[in-house]
């Protein structure tokens, strides 16, 4: 008799979806979502954010609020959602410092990125465009090469701070090509512009939102675009890919994560919702007016990408031994 109530009872568990969770799943959402962006107001990544929560809003049909928590390169941030409810209430939308590229460097941000998150989904890219002092002799990334075996130690690389993207991407170029080029930090992305319109330093790789304003004023020379198509704001740049240097590839994306743990029909649901929200032509509009550019894919695309871009810099940092600040 037992058993025959049991299987009963697991015959209507499996009818109804699973229990509670898969009906947590059908009811969501039916309050307010928090979207976290782990960097101060005004920078290129609370820009797009508030672009695409405007429209997320209208697509799930409840208020997307925007809370900005910056520190430790995303990490902060990403602490907070990482010990959130996993209920979809509360979402990361981050480039890679929180889920990559921080966690490579800082073994103490207090979070595992492959346990702690499941990832929702990839949004857009935009391109990074390394470019150089428009004084120098130097129009292609080999002629950065072959300049710096020239010129051992005198050609200055400006990042936006010790372990964020470019800075990698930097050290990457030096371990791929032996060339000693000097990296100089600075705290964040508008020091660093002030610093390589001043002189102080003859090259950077930032992303086209922020670095083309002074690149079509003729205060910087494009190079190269660290990624695998060309800028359609710069036809004629060729891509590192196009000039010989395939691992210096590094484009400034935005995803989406939530805690780990969130139901896999909620993510799903998050997942369709943001899609929907990214090909809307207003949202389009919007952030192809930043050079931003949707790209959208699964919740296993995202991880994967994730899983590999985290290797990738784990392996540099730990090849070039680089310490955090």
């Amino acid at each position: 008799m037992k058993k025959a109530l049991l299987a009963a009872f697991c015959l209507t568990w499996a009818l109804h979806g699973g229990g509670p969770a898969n009906a947590q799943a059908q009811d969501y959402p039916n309050r307010p979502i928090k979207v976290v962006i782990p960097f101060p107001p005004g920078g290129p990544t609370d820009g797009m954010a508030r672009i695409i929560s405007e429209r997320l809003n209208a697509v799930l049909g409840q208020p997307i609020v925007v809370e900005n928590r910056g520190g430790a390169g995303g990490g902060v941030g990403g602490k907070f959602v990482a010990e959130a409810d996993p209920d979809g209430y509360t979402l990361l939308i981050t480039p890679g410092g929180a889920l990559t590229t921080g966690p490579a460097l800082h073994k103490d941000l207090g979070y595992d990125p492959e346990k702690a998150f499941a990832p929702v989904g990839e949004l857009s890219e935009t391109p990074l465009i390394v470019s150089v002092n428009p004084a120098l002799p130097i129009k292609s990334l080999g002629d950065v090469i072959a300049y710096a075996k020239a010129n051992p130690g005198k050609l200055n690389w400006g990042t936006q701070g010790i372990g964020t993207a470019p800075s990698l991407l930097c050290e990457l170029l030096k371990l791929d090509t032996g060339v000693n080029i000097v990296q100089v930090p600075y705290r964040g992305t508008g020091p660093m512009l002030v610093a390589a319109l001043a002189g102080e330093v003859q090259m950077i790789a930032d992303p086209s939102t922020t670095s083309l304003p002074n690149i079509k004023a003729g205060q910087l020379r494009p190079i190269a675009i660290a990624g695998p198509t060309r800028d359609p704001e710069l036809p004629d740049v060729a891509t590192v890919i196009e000039e010989g240097f395939p691992k210096i590839q590094s484009p400034f994306w935005l995803g989406v994560v939530a805690p780990g743990g969130t139901p896999p029909a909620i993510i799903n649901k998050l997942n369709a919702a943001f899609r929907t929200a990214m090909n809307d032509p207003t949202t389009v509009k919007h952030l192809e007016e930043l050079d931003t550019y949707v790209k959208t894919g699964s919740p296993e695309d995202f991880r994967k990408m994730l899983a590999s871009e985290l290797a990738l810099w784990t392996g540099v940092v730990k090849a070039a031994h680089i310490q955090a600040e």
